[in-house]
């Protein structure tokens, strides 16, 4: 089983990159921003406890989180692998996945960020934001703030990860398919 974190502040083209590397390594992806939005247009609990956080720009606590990925997670129990795409954002969410998966006799096989400058990534998030119709892409205030909070609370994970010998890092910036290119490059070293 490979299981595999993707990281990336919000833009960075995690979710593009999630679709063609579930497909190529037949993983099970679980986008957290999918999740909470299932969970919010489905008004549940934790859905409507997610919104009041993402309204105002700002990430999710952690129990919030972790209950929805585990959730997620225990839906899938014949996955060849996980994509975790984007959690988790803070160490007390990568030891709590670690702990989760150890319960179920598994780890964490790699990390990879998709690198890119905030500046391209605020230009990116706005574009989206025409048409995503999504509050938190539309205000440059709160990508900004977003991108404060990833650099606080998930630029430690690196170093947790680097520990590990499990962290990648990998340019996010060019096409698609040079990214495609660059993310396949790591993924078929793992195996």
């Amino acid at each position: 089983m490979i299981n595999i974190v993707l990281f990336g502040k919000p833009g960075a083209g995690k979710g593009t990159q999630a679709e063609f590397l579930k497909e190529k390594y037949n993983l099970t992806h679980l986008s957290t921003g999918d999740i909470f939005r299932f969970n919010i247009k489905n008004d549940t609990d934790l859905g409507k406890l997610a919104k009041t956080f993402m309204d105002k720009g700002d990430l999710v606590p952690d129990e919030v989180t972790i209950q929805m990925l585990q959730s997620e997670v225990d839906k899938n129990p014949d996955s060849a692998g996980f994509l975790f795409d984007g959690f988790p954002r803070t160490i007390a969410q990568a030891e709590a996945l670690d702990a989760f998966l150890a319960s179920k006799n598994q780890e964490i096989t790699a990390t990879v960020a998709l690198e890119a400058d905030d500046e391209i990534l605020v230009k990116r998030l706005l574009e989206r934001g025409k048409t995503s119709g999504r509050p938190d892409d539309q205000d440059e205030e709160k990508i900004r703030n977003r991108y404060q909070e990833y650099n606080e609370k998930t630029a430690p994970l690196m170093e947790y990860y680097k520990n590990q010998g499990k962290f990648h890092g990998v340019n996010g910036i060019g096409t698609i398919a040079e990214v495609t290119e660059r993310l396949n490059l790591v993924f078929d070293n793992l195996k």
